[in-house]
């Protein structure tokens, strides 16, 4: 695929509600999560990641799913995907309110095995009835796929692995696919690459990427794939996230560096920096730590925009 201009306009989905939180060792109150979905609602976002309804057993943190699911204030053009790992997680999300749901899968073998405890094969295979259920009932799906570029357990992973899981769930009927960065380890050469095998497949226009910044590409990573052409990205307030199978690796790319340098390109994806800000300050004090954020934590005193 060749290169291509910058994108005109870019969409953010905020997983901090959830991809943020389901690892934090420390409660989360309901009504703080509540809370943090509504200010990062009035900061402009439009598509906020509310929630998971996975076991409680393995995901203590989402063990409310029903109540923030029911308790979300929804504002007009504000969708609230959630989190489903099959059947049952599906039919409780509909239960609860769900109009948009994801499943997930992986493009390395060992980290499904770790991860959901199943074969590639064997998790495409339980989404099958999910993407069925959710076109009859007319909720959209989005699919996500880990480890596109490294895997802690396998190291690098080849573009067309994960370009093969990445085309599956689009043809089950996935509207769009979040590539993701798992470990935080690839470079924007190695994103590239994986691009260049998935787009042979899936529209660009359909892909998003989701990035880790466990060794500080994420921002670098974000840059390649707009080159690329990709105009969505996942990103989560204050830099919050991890994984508990990828030993060591930190934070999703945080929100408010994303819309930084966005706007430092001259792309507004329509958030206040501001307001984001003070929505990543109120959720890491809630938390009792500080903020991954570059540039929340420069504490700029003027409303930025992104040139300085």
């Amino acid at each position: 695929m060749n290169q291509v201009s910058l994108p005109q306009s870019v969409r953010i989905v905020e997983v901090g509600p959830r991809d943020g939180l389901q690892n934090e060792p420390r409660p989360v109150s309901t009504s703080d999560k509540l809370a943090l979905i509504d200010k990062l609602a009035d900061a402009g976002l439009r598509s906020i990641e509310a929630t998971a309804f996975v076991s409680p057993k393995w995901v203590p943190q989402m063990a409310d799913h029903a109540d923030v699911l029911r308790g979300i204030h929804r504002r007009p053009g504000v969708t609230y995907p959630v989190l489903v790992p099959n059947m049952k997680g599906f039919e409780a999300a509909v239960d609860a309110g769900a109009e948009e749901v994801a499943v997930f899968g992986a493009a390395s073998e060992t980290f499904s095995q770790k991860n959901i405890n199943c074969s590639i094969a064997e998790s495409l295979d339980r989404f099958r009835p999910v993407l069925e259920a959710a076109q009859q009932r007319g909720v959209r799906v989005r699919g996500y796929v880990s480890c596109v570029a490294h895997c802690p357990y396998e190291g690098n992973i080849a573009p067309d692995a994960a370009a093969g899981v990445a085309q599956t769930l689009f043809e089950m009927g996935c509207y769009e696919i979040s590539l993701g960065d798992t470990t935080g380890a690839a470079t924007p050469r190695q994103i590239k690459a994986m691009l260049e095998r998935v787009t042979r497949h899936i529209p660009v226009e359909r892909l998003a990427g989701h990035y880790h910044d466990t060794y500080g590409q994420a921002i670098a990573n974000v840059f390649a794939s707009l080159e690329m052409g990709v105009s969505v990205f996942d990103s989560s307030v204050a830099g919050l996230g991890g994984c508990p199978y990828a030993k060591g690796a930190t934070g999703n790319v945080a929100t408010e560096d994303v819309v930084y340098l966005l706007q430092g390109l001259g792309i507004d994806p329509g958030i206040d920096l501001q307001k984001l800000i003070a929505a990543g300050e109120f959720i890491c004090a809630s938390l009792g730590k500080r903020t991954n954020s570059k540039v929340a934590s420069a504490r700029p005193t003027q409303k930025g925009d992104g040139n300085q």
